[in-house]
């Protein structure tokens, strides 16, 4: 076992080549359930196929999703055990909460962005507008007093809406909650007027006149989702979206690395899984490990600055 493991964290090394020859474990650190478990457990059978083995989907929540991480980024470099981590994971955490010292590009070998859930700007019919536009008119015209949900402090849905904050100057009140089920639970409720959240998580709600659809904060339309985009609606560079990408510890193979990306685009060209994804709005990426890396350095230096500037970060 010593053996091929050494072997597996040498680019070329005979059983980098070989890759895989047993199952593969594949850690979501956030709670079964959520979009991460969704998203592999949709490409799960493609998967298995393409690669030949087993995968094991773990959901291990904590730290707002840094234990998992910190365990796959601890783990041997022999691409038997993998991340599935959510943009939090990548671009976020390090700098909502310095003192956890875990830097994902110091620590993670970037392999694929799997999926992608665009956020829906959901409003409570409280509110007298049906686009973006007119919430945003309406939330300067009364400063402070609409609330906003999130699952959580430092979470996309509300560092997503902080951004916005700052790029229109409304003033909307952070409401934190235990996860996202009571959140989208509140702006039912309307104990809070704004919710940013997938199409799959809303949609039902929408159709049956419960809460308001504003906008998706896409950086283009998506045919799944019958809403204008943010930019559209008059929101300059607004994009938002929680997506998920798969990671291993530093120093796997670049063969396994490799492999493990042809994988993911294969099982993402599936029909199936084109259909399941769809049918929840979830968008299938697979880009290159090299794009993937610096798409995602790109958007670390938008929510560090978002942060900074909000003075946002928990010492």
């Amino acid at each position: 076992m010593m053996l091929m493991t050494v072997a597996a964290a040498l680019p070329g090394g005979a059983a980098a080549a070989e890759y895989p020859t047993g199952p593969i474990r594949i850690i979501v650190p956030y709670a079964a359930g959520g979009a991460g478990d969704i998203s592999m457990r949709a490409l799960q059978p493609a998967l298995e196929r393409e690669l030949g083995q087993s995968l094991v989907i773990e959901s291990r929540p904590g730290g707002g999703g840094t234990i998992g991480a910190q365990d796959v980024a601890k783990a041997a470099p022999d691409g038997y055990t993998m991340l599935c981590g959510a943009t939090n994971n990548f671009v976020i955490n390090q700098f909502m909460f310095p003192n956890v010292k875990f830097d994902p590009f110091a620590s993670l070998a970037l392999i694929t962005k799997v999926t992608d859930v665009p956020s829906v700007m959901y409003s409570n019919p409280s509110v007298p507008a049906k686009t973006l536009g007119q919430f945003i008119a309406y939330a300067k015209a009364n400063p402070g007093k609409l609330n906003y949900a999130s699952p959580s402090v430092g979470t996309t849905p509300d560092l997503a809406v902080e951004r916005l904050k700052q790029l229109t100057g409304i003033d909307l009140v952070h409401v934190p909650y235990q996860g996202a089920p009571p959140a989208m639970q509140a702006l039912l409720e309307d104990q809070v007027q704004l919710y940013l959240a997938g199409w799959g998580v809303g949609r039902s709600y929408v159709e049956a006149g419960k809460i308001n659809a504003l906008a998706v904060a896409s950086a283009q339309r998506v045919p799944s989702i019958p809403l204008p985009t943010a930019i559209e609606s008059g929101v300059p560079d607004y994009t938002a979206s929680n997506w998920w990408g798969l990671a291993g510890p530093k120093g796997t193979a670049q063969p396994v690395i490799n492999r493990l990306y042809r994988a993911v685009t294969a099982a993402l060209a599936d029909p199936e899984v084109q259909a399941s994804l769809d049918k929840i709005g979830f968008l299938g990426i697979g880009n290159s490990p090299q794009a993937f890396l610096e798409d995602a350095q790109a958007e670390a230096k938008v929510w560090s600055a978002t942060i900074s500037r909000g003075h946002l970060a928990i010492e």
